[in-house]
Order: structure tokens, then sequence, then C-alpha cells
């Protein structure tokens, strides 16, 4: 597959993704690709042949996206593309840039391996979250990191039931609970004491948030199950869902939170010379030699 239409998106009014863009639309020009740029960022880029777009215009008729900028962008423009048969990549120009796989000094070289079909497809799957009240659907949303349930005050313990499916796990007091994707346990979920999934695995992670136990402890179910959080009646208000530290749903005592893998998906693409151990070495200084 060669791409013929490649979007780009990125963070506004930033000095190294305005350079980034620059570049990007001027080697895409030259490989006589159609480039398709969203209209936040339009104006940054001060030549070249492109047209203005939305990102569900890039989604819908580009083959490929670059996001410039962080996993934050990266994460906000995932939501959107997975609903569409498209390639997405990063370009990082944030601080940890954990999902972006180009760095700004290396665009040319790593985009002649990917035009040269020098790259392989890695499928994430994204969580769909419903808040419900007796029986009425509240709020819906999704997620390409982690739903996070947790109280809107700082340091405030709630209460809560867990389901998998239709059956009872355990009761949790604690200021919250993470649930991740594979793709999101190196994200929030890490930093609360969970465990790293490799990206490929069909599997969530639960964990809770500052349990008032000893004995409660992150735990990895299959994703085929759905997990419900019975929220309890004797919280106080100022409950919250989060979906990627990005979208927040009120939610109320009483309410049900339900969380399920979607059926939409983020087609990342990577280099031949990627490797995810690699990359946890380099972004996470994990695993490396002591010496």
């Amino acid at each position: 597959m060669r791409y013929q239409t490649v979007g780009l998106i990125g963070k506004p009014d930033h000095a190294g993704t305005k350079s980034s863009l620059q570049t990007l639309v001027t080697y895409l020009n030259s490989k006589n690709c159609s480039v398709l740029v969203a209209s936040n960022i339009a104006n940054d880029v001060e030549s070249g042949e492109f047209s203005s777009s939305s990102v569900v215009e890039i989604g819908e008729h580009a083959d490929l996206a670059i996001v410039v900028g962080g996993d934050g962008n990266m994460l906000g423009a995932a939501r959107i593309l997975a609903r569409y048969n498209i390639h997405v990549v990063g370009v990082n120009r944030g601080k940890l840039g954990f999902l972006a796989d180009i760095s700004p000094d290396e665009i040319e070289q790593q985009l002649d391996s990917l035009m040269a079909g020098k790259w392989h497809v890695e499928d994430r799957f994204l969580l769909e979250v419903k808040v419900t009240r007796n029986g009425e659907l509240i709020h819906k949303n999704t997620a390409v990191n982690e739903v996070v349930l947790h109280h809107g005050k700082v340091a405030h313990m709630m209460q809560f039931e867990i389901f998998l499916d239709d059956h009872f796990v355990s009761s949790q007091r604690a200021d919250g609970m993470i649930v991740a994707t594979p793709t999101g346990s190196t994200a929030y979920s890490l930093s609360g004491g969970g465990p790293i999934l490799m990206p490929t695995l069909d599997a969530l992670t639960l964990v809770p948030m500052f349990p008032h136990t000893l004995t409660s402890r992150p735990i990895v179910v299959d994703a085929k199950r759905r997990i419900t959080m019975h929220v309890s009646t004797e919280n106080s208000d100022s409950l919250q869902v989060s979906c990627d530290s990005h979208i927040e749903l009120p939610v109320k005592p009483g309410d049900f939170v339900s969380v399920q893998k979607c059926n939409e998906r983020l087609r990342m693409v990577h280099s031949d010379s990627y490797d995810y151990f690699t990359v946890l070495r380099k972004k996470l200084n994990w695993g490396s030699k002591p010496f």
C-alpha cells in the first residue's frame, strides 16, 4: 500500500509543532501526496500545497494521519480517527511521546521507510463507557488509554461494587478505580501501581486508587468481559468518570458505570525497526542494565 493522501494533525501555536508541520508538508509535496491539514493548524504552515480540513474529513479521506505533538494530542486525535480505516503515526513534540514513534530530527528518514512499505500495523482497541441512572443511559464516550471512576474532590474516598458481566467481584472503598487498556497500561495505570501489558494482549487492568485496605490489588481481566461499577448511594456528590483525562462525565450516587471493549480500532503504524521493549527502556527507563 502506498500512502496517497496524508492528513496532518497537531498542537496549534507551538513552535516545535509548526517546524515539523512545515517539514512534513514539504516532504509530502515532494512525494506527490495529497496533503490535508487540520483546520486549527493550517495557519501554522507557511508554504506548500495542502487543503485545510477537519479531523473527521481527514479520517474519511486520508490513508495516513500524522499527529504532531505529545501523547495528549495523539489520544485526542485517536478517539476520532479510530472510527475510520486510516493508519496513524505520531511525531513527538511532547515530553514523553510514548505513542509517537517519529523523532522530529528523523522525519524524512522515517517517512522514507513508511513510503517504501517498511512498516506494519498494530491495532489497538478502545474502551466504551456508559453511565446509566435508573435504567436510563445518561452519558456515553470512548477512551484509548483508560476510564477512571473517581471523586471530584482531592483525597476523597468513595464506595462502589465491581461486577464482571453479571458476576460480583468485590466491594471497594478507595479514591476510585482505573480501567486501562494495554495501550494505557503505561500511562495513568502504571503510576497507580498497575502492570504493564503488551499492546497486543486482549486484556484490561483494574487498578484501585489508594484503597483503604492492605489486600486490594490490581487485577488483569479478559477484555471480552463487561466491567460494571455500581456507585454506592452512601457516597456524596461530585463524582466523575474521566476518559483519557480529557473528557469528564458527571456521576451521581446510585449510578452504574459500565466499561467494555469498543468496536473501533486505532490502527497505529510502526516502522519495521520498531520494538516495544526498546520503547519501554528508552521512554520509561525500564529494564536498563545497572552498569
